[in-house]
């Protein structure tokens, strides 16, 4: 091996190009050509933005006055008319009916029911859930009705136009008053088994979901027509009608409530709350009226009206001593449960709205003047002719006789007219002045004034002042023609004499008994003396002869073991629908027993077209048949005394 480097390997670069102008190479220290520059890109253009405030003020604006707006309202709901959106929702939200009160029950003096109040329901519906939007139907109020008519008994007409009414935002209607819990349970399984059917078929309407119920209650008379007179009848508006009923609404009545709760779609919403006010249940009102005694009078005189075919008949059975009415029957009477069969022109108490000439009963009252007057005594001799001119008139007695030679005890026992006006003639020196002083005792028992009972449809009577008595007026109102009263009134004239001539206003309310359970006496009837005590016990002596005396018109009215007093009446009688005379009223009246009074009954019949029309006859034994029971009912022991005997007659 040399020293000599080795030499060096030359390694091939790129080829250069060839110089121009030349075709020589470059050498090794050459400069190297230039290379082409390659074009500059062109400098990109610059946009310039506008300036942003213009824009940030004006959307700034629009919300600025977008917010005024929106807190302007809310000060408007808020603040000015908050009370009056509030009430809005309130009204939308909340719903609210009546809760009603519980009325008071009815019963006679033992307590027995005469009048009470069942469970019942008020049959509603919010018409707003009968409408296209909330059916999807058009004809929802009458499929609606269709299925309620036959369960409530009532047209599909009306219930539609309660369903779909006037009031487009009205939102409760009553379809129907105090229906029994089964109507309302037919209506409940129909809209339970329609809203199953919804569930299952999407395509099916429940159209019941909009009727509702609100619990109420139905007033019942348990023993039908019976004293129904006196009772009365309640409304479809839970009112009283007539008689008790309405006489005493306020107090059977009691106050109603109210609820009210939050309603979504027509249902309580039960986490929103409610507000009640409970309702304040009637008071009780116990009668004076003894049942069984008015089962007895309503029986015998429905009886014999039906017997005479009358008109109608009325009996008053009440006690002497505090004057509270045992009993008050008329006929034809009525059934309160049911006034769809009932005869319009029996829907009242006859016995205290008719007026009517009560005919010779009212003879005791000019007997009552003539003794308390000392004018005569039972002993005073009466010639009694068979014809009296008097005035412009030619008065007869019910009978023609021969000249009858009577005492005044003897008057009252025939039952002479004529004995009557002569009678009546000695109160005074004067036909005036006996006109006037008959006319105050005829007050003073009660005619032409209110009894005091302050029964609905009451009469007063008439009874005209003496200076306006026409002619025959003066002679005829002495034995009860020309004055008319009620029976109530006439009953009230016995009584007063029964009960030592003090008269006891007539009472038909024993007392009350309010919710908390404490019972309220009535106030005590106001007592007047009428005639002395001595008067009052001739005339019950003089009342025993018509009677017990075989002379006297009232025979059929004795009773074994006990001794009565009472009178016939046998009246001409005014037809109402006329103003005519036509038919008679025919009537009996009288207390037992006679020497110890504890019951006056009164009877009259209007019109018998049947057989016997006179008092005696045909009330006679009614007052019989009532008086009976009434002195076994109330425990009345026998008369121990023998009846006492006036003379009748005398020889001239």
């Amino acid at each position: 091996m040399s020293d000599r480097e080795p030499p060096r390997r030359r390694v091939p670069g790129p080829a250069r190009p060839a110089r121009s102008g030349g075709g020589r190479r470059p050498g090794p220290g050459a400069r190297p050509a230039r290379r082409p520059a390659a074009p500059r890109p062109a400098a990109p253009r610059v946009i310039r933005l506008g300036s942003p405030r213009p824009r940030l003020r004006m959307v700034s604006l629009a919300l600025t006055l977008v917010l005024i707006a929106f807190v302007v309202r809310l000060l408007q709901v808020q603040a000015v008319d908050a009370s009056t959106y509030a009430a809005k929702a309130e009204q939308n939200r909340y719903v609210g009916y009546t809760l009603a009160a519980e009325r008071g029950g009815i019963s006679d003096r033992n307590g027995v029911a005469l009048a009470t109040s069942v469970d019942a329901y008020d049959v509603t519906a919010d018409p707003t859930l009968f409408t296209r939007k909330q059916l999807k139907i058009d004809d929802g109020p009458e499929q609606a009705a269709a299925l309620l008519a036959p369960i409530l008994g009532q047209e599909q007409d009306t219930i539609v136009r309660k369903l779909r009414p006037q009031n487009k935002d009205l939102r409760y209607v009553v379809l129907a008053n105090r229906q029994t819990p089964q109507v309302w349970k037919q209506i409940k399984d129909l809209r339970t088994a329609l809203a199953v059917k919804a569930d299952k078929d999407k395509s099916t309407v429940n159209f019941l979901a909009g009727v509702l119920a609100v619990a109420s209650s139905k007033r019942i008379y348990p023993n039908g027509d019976l004293a129904a007179g006196i009772l009365g009848w309640v409304n479809s508006d839970g009112k009283g009608g007539g008689g008790v009923e309405q006489q005493l609404n306020k107090e059977l009545a009691g106050k109603d409530g109210e609820i009210r709760y939050a309603q979504s779609g027509g249902r309580q919403v039960p986490t929103a709350g409610s507000t009640e006010t409970p309702a304040v249940p009637g008071s009780d009102i116990e009668l004076t009226i003894d049942r069984d005694i008015q089962w007895a009078a309503q029986n015998a005189i429905s009886e014999q009206v039906k017997k005479s075919r009358a008109d109608r008949g009325y009996v008053i059975v009440q006690d002497t001593r505090t004057g509270q009415i045992l009993a008050m029957a008329n006929s034809p009477g009525f059934d309160p449960n049911d006034l769809s069969r009932a005869d319009p022109s029996s829907l009242h108490n006859w016995a205290i709205e008719d007026a009517y000439e009560p005919g010779s009963t009212a003879k005791v009252l000019s007997m009552a003047a003539v003794l308390e007057e000392g004018a005569a005594t039972p002993r005073t001799h009466v010639v009694v002719p068979n014809r009296l001119h008097r005035g412009d008139r030619l008065f007869k007695d019910d009978i023609n006789h021969p000249t009858w030679y009577l005492t005044l005890n003897g008057v009252l026992a025939k039952s002479s007219n004529i004995g009557t006006i002569l009678a009546t003639g000695q109160l005074g020196k004067t036909q005036s002045e006996a006109n006037e002083v008959l006319y105050s005792y005829l007050r003073k028992f009660g005619l032409g004034s209110y009894s005091g009972l302050g029964f609905p449809g009451e009469t007063k009577g008439i009874l005209a002042a003496p200076g306006q008595w026409s002619t025959s007026q003066q002679y005829t109102i002495p034995f009860g023609q020309g004055v008319s009263v009620s029976a109530l009134q006439a009953a009230s004239v016995y009584s007063t004499i029964a009960n030592g001539g003090v008269r006891v206003e007539p009472t038909l309310v024993r007392g009350t008994q309010g919710p908390d359970g404490r019972f309220a006496p009535a106030p005590t009837p106001k007592k007047t003396r009428v005639v002395s005590a001595k008067t009052a016990k001739t005339l019950a002596q003089m009342l025993e002869s018509v009677v017990d005396d075989e002379e006297g018109t009232g025979t059929r009215a004795r009773i074994l073991g006990y001794r009565v007093a009472g009178k016939t009446g046998t009246a001409n009688r005014v037809d109402p629908a006329t103003g005519k005379y036509k038919g008679y009223t025919s009537s009996f009246a009288g207390f037992a027993p006679a020497d110890n009074p504890r019951i006056t009954v009164y009877c009259a019949i209007q019109n018998a077209t049947k057989g016997n029309y006179f008092g005696g006859q045909i009330c006679g034994p009614i007052y019989k048949q009532v008086m009976e029971f009434a002195l076994k009912t109330l425990q009345v022991p026998p008369t121990g005394a023998k009846a006492a005997s006036l003379p009748v007659a005398y020889k001239p």
